[in-house]
């Protein structure tokens, strides 16, 4: 009788727990004393569909409680889908609040494309201020400016879904100054009237395709950088120079080469002139032999080469004494 009862014991216990898991009568009851109508059945259901009830029955309450009318299907379908159905519902009653038109669909999409639609819906009340990295451009002038700016945004709940993000705005914000800044006649127009800058670039509406809209551009800071334009003309100056070394280079090796190939001619044709006077001696020799040069004539040849040598040393001797007489004229001149 003892064992019947224990038996007994350990199966209703087992019922017990297994019937409190599959059914969650606390969450049924906290629906039920909130107004939501939900059937013991749809939680089984979710269980069986693996849905953590709590988490579809909570933000039904909280829906309930805020005016929205959402049904159990939309969340859990969300919930399957792999959604935030939390924080689309906080988002909604968010968005109601401040009257901002946001459609649960809407929201849903927002939050299976990986956006925080919740944050979204509180930058649109509250707008954002982003910073702009240290922008770098170079005025007309060759003077090289260096800014940062100041964006604020506010999110634009319909072009959240496919629309850029924040990087893509600080891109085309900084674009925008360089463009400015490259299209100032000297940096000291841009030192003195910064909010040049912004004006232009606001006017290009750079929150075209993007997922905020931008309400103002302030520049927060400007500075001066180097000196870019005598930067660039020092370089060409370098460069031009060691053009012109090199060309120089290049003649001075072509008048060397030039001056070897005359150099090489000169002695070519001294040992030309070597080989004639060789020959010299010889055809005198045969002119003797075959009698067309005779003795006597052979001997005034030689007389007229002495001779010749002869009036050579006396000028060259006359030309040492002129040069003598005119250097010590000079010393006593001095």
């Amino acid at each position: 009788m003892d064992i019947m009862t224990i038996i007994i014991g350990v199966a209703i216990i087992i019922f017990l727990a297994v019937f409190f898991t599959l059914i969650p009568v606390g969450l049924w009851i906290s629906a039920t004393a909130a107004g939501v109508k939900v059937k013991l059945f749809n939680l089984i259901g979710m269980r069986l569909r693996r849905v953590v009830p709590k988490s579809i029955v909570s933000p039904m309450i909280k829906s309930h409680k805020a005016g929205l009318k959402l049904s159990s299907d939309k969340l859990e379908a969300h919930y399957l889908a792999g959604g935030n159905v939390n924080n689309v519902v906080d988002a909604l009653i968010a968005a109601q609040r401040a009257e901002i038109d946001l459609t649960f669909e809407r929201a849903a999409a927002i939050d299976l494309a990986g956006r925080d639609v919740l944050e979204a819906v509180k930058m649109s009340v509250n707008p954002k201020v982003i910073q702009t990295p240290v922008v770098t451009a170079v005025a007309m002038d060759g003077i090289q400016v260096m800014a940062t700016a100041r964006v604020t945004v506010r999110a634009n709940i319909e072009r959240l879904v496919g629309g850029a993000g924040e990087e893509t705005v600080l891109a085309r914000v900084g674009e925008g100054i360089v463009t400015t800044v490259g299209s100032a006649e000297t940096h000291k127009k841009v030192l003195e009237n910064p909010d040049t800058i912004s004006k232009t670039v606001l006017e290009k509406g750079l929150d075209s395709g993007t997922a905020y809209e931008i309400l103002s551009i302030d520049i927060a800071d400007v500075d001066i950088g180097d000196n870019i334009g005598a930067e660039l003309q020092k370089d060409q100056a370098e460069a031009d120079k060691d053009i012109a070394q090199a060309k120089a280079e290049e003649r001075r090796a072509m008048a060397v080469a030039e001056e070897q190939e005359m150099q090489a001619r000169v002695q070519e044709m001294q040992a030309k002139v070597v080989e004639a006077e060789a020959e010299v001696p010889l055809a005198m020799a045969e002119a003797l032999r075959s009698g067309n040069l005779g003795v006597m004539d052979y001997l005034n040849f030689q007389n007229v080469e002495a001779d010749t040598d002869m009036r050579e040393r006396i000028s060259e001797m006359q030309d040492e004494d002129s040069e003598d007489h005119r250097s010590e004229r000079d010393k006593q001149n001095d």
